[in-house]
């Protein structure tokens, strides 16, 4: 309803609630002034009713946004939830096949040794041409056939004793993946128990110690997440856009480009709206979010903007 309407119907609500004391004041010959008190007295408490009424229907209005925000969580969910089971269902599938045509060894198991080459009986094995003769007797056994040449390591560049030897970079601690996937279900579920800031925080620590990780894209998509659902739509914008830039591989962008256009739209900017939906109906026709993306731009065009 818009402001226009809502107003009308106040004031034919006011003129209606003044016919009874003007009725009131004919029948019990009141004076005017006592007819005007009692007609302010009665609109008070109208209008005391309808201030009420609209509080009651804000509260309603903000109570749907959020709901609207949790079930668009779930969905996201149950999408994640699909995905990884077709991606197990594949990867099943991809191993029982290599067990029965006996290809390739399956992934993450060790490929066997081969088996050394035999040499027909009464032959010597062949010297490789660039391994220099050895005398007999050099290493201590008198015909042995010679090790295998080792290359030399190249020469270490010595430092000038008066310099202080140059710092070696650091190597990266290994990522516990155990302990990764605990923490990002940890706050994912703080999430889904709609405790936001807890989730917030409980994802920055996240990303804070495994930016590096297999799961880095989620969970900074649904730090965003939490923000977007409590209406925290500057802080939401930006934590979307570090999906698009920081991920730009991730299944996590078209819906991150997705929510960032309904963040402008939720702000009446229309314009950058409308360029991240048509963005992203471009480069990810076929995905939800292309969908998604398509209905707003028809529900914009309805709508004049």
């Amino acid at each position: 309803m818009t402001r226009t309407p809502f107003v009308l119907s106040i004031a034919l609500l006011l003129i209606g609630a003044m016919q009874p004391a003007l009725a009131q004041q004919r029948a019990e010959k009141l004076t005017p002034q006592q007819a005007q008190a009692r007609q302010i007295e009665l609109l008070e408490r109208k209008l005391a009713a309808m201030a009420d009424l609209v509080l009651r229907v804000d509260a309603l209005q903000r109570e749907v946004q959020q709901l609207r925000g949790e079930i668009e969580v779930q969905n996201h969910a149950m999408d994640a939830l699909k995905k990884r089971q077709r991606d197990l269902y594949l990867d099943v599938d991809q191993r029982i096949n290599q067990l029965a045509h006996g290809s390739a060894p399956m992934t993450g198991m060790a490929a066997p040794a081969p088996a050394p080459a035999l040499t027909p009986p009464g032959t010597e094995p062949a010297i490789p041409a660039a391994t220099p003769p050895v005398a007999p007797g050099t290493d201590g056994v008198a015909g042995s056939a010679p090790p295998p040449a080792v290359a030399e390591p190249p020469p270490v560049a010595t430092a000038d004793p008066g310099e202080a030897p140059a710092p070696q970079p650091a190597l990266a601690a290994p990522i516990d993946t155990v302990a990764e996937e605990r923490d990002y279900k940890a706050a994912f579920s703080l999430l889904m128990q709609r405790r936001y800031d807890e989730a917030r925080s409980a994802f920055q620590a996240f990303l804070t110690r495994y930016g590096a990780g297999s799961y880095a894209d989620n969970a900074q998509y649904w730090l965003a997440e939490a923000s977007y659902v409590t209406r925290d739509f500057d802080v939401a914008l930006e934590a979307f856009q570090k999906v698009v830039n920081e991920y730009p591989n991730s299944s996590k962008v078209p819906d991150a480009m997705l929510k960032s256009s309904f963040i402008h739209y939720e702000k009446q900017q229309w314009s950058e709206a409308r360029d991240i939906l048509q963005r992203l109906v471009t480069l990810y026709p076929s995905s939800t979010a292309s969908r998604l993306a398509t209905q707003r731009l028809d529900r914009m065009q309805a709508e004049g903007h």
